[in-house]
C-alpha cells in the first residue's frame, strides 16, 4: 500500500501561486505514476496534472496548462504542483493519487490506485 498526504493549500488572492506537496510514504517503489486531480463543489472530479516517475513525462489539462507545473523529487518521494497565476476558478480541493502500472500518464481518475485526503485552495478574486 501507499500513503499519500497533500500539503500547501491554502487562500490566495487571484494572480497569486501556490506550491502543493503530496508526499508519498509505504510501497513507493510501486509507484509508475503520480497525478493531481481537483473537485470544486458540485462539479466532477478533473485531472490536470500527471507525471511519470521514471520518465518525467508529463501532461496537462488544458485549464491549467501554461499556469501550472508538475515535478517530483524521488529521493524525497514527493510530487509537487506549482499554481501560477490563480484563478477564482481554480477553487476547489486537490488531490494527488498514484499508479503502480502503466507506462503512460493519464488525467482520467480510474487507473489511479491510491489517493491522498486533498488540501483546499480557495481563490478570491
Amino acid at each position: 500500500q501507499v500513503q499519500l498526504v497533500e500539503s500547501g493549500g491554502g487562500s490566495v488572492q487571484a494572480g497569486g501561486s501556490l506550491r502543493l506537496s503530496c508526499a508519498a510514504s509505504g510501497d513507493v517503489t510501486s509507484i509508475v505514476s503520480m497525478g493531481w486531480f481537483r473537485q470544486a463543489p458540485g462539479k466532477e472530479l478533473e485531472g490536470i496534472a500527471a507525471i511519470h516517475t521514471h520518465t518525467g513525462t508529463s501532461l496537462y489539462a488544458t485549464s491549467v496548462k501554461g499556469r501550472f507545473t508538475i515535478s517530483r523529487d524521488n529521493a524525497k518521494n514527493t510530487m509537487y504542483l506549482r499554481m501560477n497565476n490563480l484563478k477564482p476558478e481554480d477553487t476547489a480541493m486537490y488531490y494527488c493519487a498514484i499508479r503502480s502500472a502503466g507506462n503512460d500518464v493519464s488525467l482520467y481518475p480510474q487507473p489511479y490506485l491510491y489517493w491522498g485526503q486533498g488540501t483546499q485552495v480557495t481563490v478570491s478574486s
